[in-house]
């Protein structure tokens, strides 16, 4: 159930209007009254003699008894309640009480002191009704409504309890604003999939993501098209900033602009600041450590590895640091995403979309983060961004499977963390993300890994039969899961790579198997296919490797076969 509160208003008579009219897209089906302050309230809706005038003159009458100096400027409160498309209908009965106890709530309304301000409630749909009340008594009493719409969503918590309805998750003030229903309405009618305050949000992100300073923020807001307006102060100093679409216009034509703090809390400008605060390395510093390959590697391959690296790191951090340095790391790996959605082919590019814009509410909690840890993964995003668009095949592509498989991790870990420390909209948001990270790895990883497991399956069984016996005496406790499974032939392609570039296998199967997230893993060898490349520095796309005899094509049936409908990630809940 999910109450929200539109802006206050002057014209009773319009908004009644509006509600007992078709709609803006026909969508009013039969209005009427479900409860009022007063029983013998006319209905416009179902009495043909009553008439919206009188209505409205009614709910107006104790604003027109006080003197024109003592009215409010906006006497009209609007509240709209909506259930969710999968809870039941509920009753004219049901929905009446739902009114009554919403007014109560807000402070509309006292019923127990049988006092307060008059209030309708018009059901025009199956699953949601409008409330309208106007703000003075009939003593003309105006009623302090601060912190009405806490108060009203703590009880529209209560009601899904008690009528048996989808309970959503508390909020806890940290949110973006939503979309108004204008604003909905205005994306539906030019057909687009989001609203221009979703888009300028998403917009403003990927230009902060790796960011460094103002100019290079702003250049890049500039660079993707937007209008951008700054606030600036006598003395000279920036103070914030606006945005708009250029085609996003009002009805004189002018651009409308959302400032910063207005599409996300962490999107004000002084709050982007802070990102800068810590040492942010440049492209020739000091970078997570990163084993050089045995190929040439391309830019988007190279930045998506130290991406890969980065949020490996990360991990650790969140297992094991303070609140305020975790919360730092987890608003970075949003920007990583950010920048690898902004940078990704197509054949992903939509799935990493969803995924950072369902992130982004995981990247903001209560918890205040402390910056200058985390320049580890800002660094990564900067790369990323500068590296430029990934072709999504060879090298790039494979690339961009290992860090999709990276981050499903990083993202799962932050998943536990918020759901831990009771966020609960931080982590269905977190979770949101991980099932859009689990599609899009599923693209990228399908044939680089097809093709390590027909490189497997030609592997001689003396050398197979070696390498089991090594992963039984490396990994005993993961040993026989990893050998059941189509992935086995992929590891067992990878370890004969390492033997074969220096390394020792069996090392590396330790450390990577370490690690607990291997436990949300629903392919334990693909993932390992991914640490093992990674730390052991082999190429990601073996036709891209020097590999001799071992190079192979393009896989056939039974190799696309392995990553169909399957991947090395597996969804659940912390």
């Amino acid at each position: 159930m999910i109450p929200r509160i539109q802006k206050r208003g002057q014209r009773t008579i319009g908004l009644l209007a509006y509600l007992y009219g078709p709609g803006k897209h026909e969508e009013h089906d039969d209005p009427y009254l479900v409860a009022s302050w007063d029983h013998n309230a006319p209905d416009p809706g179902r009495d043909p003699s009553a008439t919206l005038k009188q209505l409205q003159q009614l709910l107006d009458q104790p604003v027109d008894n006080l003197d024109q100096d003592q009215r409010p400027k906006k006497h009209v409160w609007h509240l709209s309640v909506r259930n969710a498309a999968e809870d039941r209908l509920l009753t004219d009965e049901e929905w009446g009480e739902v009114a009554r106890r919403m007014v109560a709530a807000a402070g509309i309304d006292d019923p127990d002191q049988d006092a307060g301000c008059r209030w309708v409630a018009v059901r025009h749909a199956d699953d949601h009704i409008h409330i309208v009340a106007t703000l003075v008594r009939e003593d003309g009493y105006k009623p302090d409504l601060g912190h009405d719409a806490a108060r009203v969503q703590t009880q529209a918590r209560t009601l899904e309890v008690e009528l048996g309805l989808r309970r959503l998750n508390k909020g806890d003030g940290t949110a973006a604003q939503r979309p108004t229903s204008a604003e909905r309405h205005k994306a539906d009618r030019q057909g687009r999939e989001r609203t221009v305050r979703e888009e300028l949000r998403e917009t403003v992100r990927r230009a902060v993501a790796g960011t460094v300073g103002e100019e290079e923020f702003f250049d890049r807001l500039a660079a993707a098209g937007l209008i951008v307006h700054k606030r600036i102060a006598p003395s000279g100093d920036l103070l914030g900033y606006k945005v708009a679409l250029p085609f996003d216009r009002n009805k004189d034509g002018e651009p409308v602009f959302y400032s910063g703090s207005r599409l996300a809390p962490d999107l004000s400008l002084p709050r982007i600041r802070k990102r800068w605060s810590g040492p942010t390395t440049d492209r020739n510093s000091d970078k997570p450590s990163e084993p050089a390959t045995t190929t040439t590697l391309s830019d988007p391959a190279t930045a998506r590895r130290r991406a890969a690296t980065a949020a490996w790191q990360t991990i650790l951090v969140i297992d094991q640091d303070e609140e305020a340095t975790v919360a730092a790391h987890i608003a970075a790996a949003g920007e990583v995403l950010d920048a690898l959605a902004a940078t990704s082919a197509a054949h992903t590019r939509r799935e990493l979309r969803e995924a950072a814009f369902a992130f982004e509410r995981a990247t903001r909690s209560h918890i205040r983060s402390q910056h200058g840890h985390d320049q580890a993964l800002r660094q990564a995003a900067r790369d990323l961004v500068r590296s430029g668009p990934a072709l999504g095949r060879g090298e790039d592509g494979a690339t961009t499977a290992m860090v999709i498989d990276m981050l499903f991790f990083l993202v799962t870990a932050a998943t536990h963390w918020h759901a831990k420390k009771g966020h609960a909209q931080q982590a269905a948001a977190a979770r949101q993300a991980a099932e859009h990270l689990h599609a899009a790895y599923q693209a990228a990883a399908a044939h680089p890994l097809g093709t390590l497991y027909q490189r497997g399956r030609r592997l001689g069984r003396p050398l197979l039969q070696r390498h089991t016996a090594m992963l039984r005496k490396a990994v005993p406790e993961l040993a026989e899961q990893i050998l059941s499974e189509p992935g086995w032939y992929a590891l067992a392609a990878t370890i004969t790579d390492a033997e074969a570039a220096g390394h020792d296998p069996a090392a590396l199967l330790t450390a990577a198997a370490e690690r607990r997230e291997l436990d949300t893993a629903q392919s334990v060898s693909d993932v390992l296919v991914w640490r093992l490349r990674r730390t052991a520095g082999l190429p990601a796309d073996i036709n891209h490797a020097d590999a001799g005899s071992h190079t192979a094509g393009r896989p056939a049936n039974p190799a696309a076969q392995h990553t169909q409908g399957r991947s090395g990630i597996r969804l659940g809940r912390p």
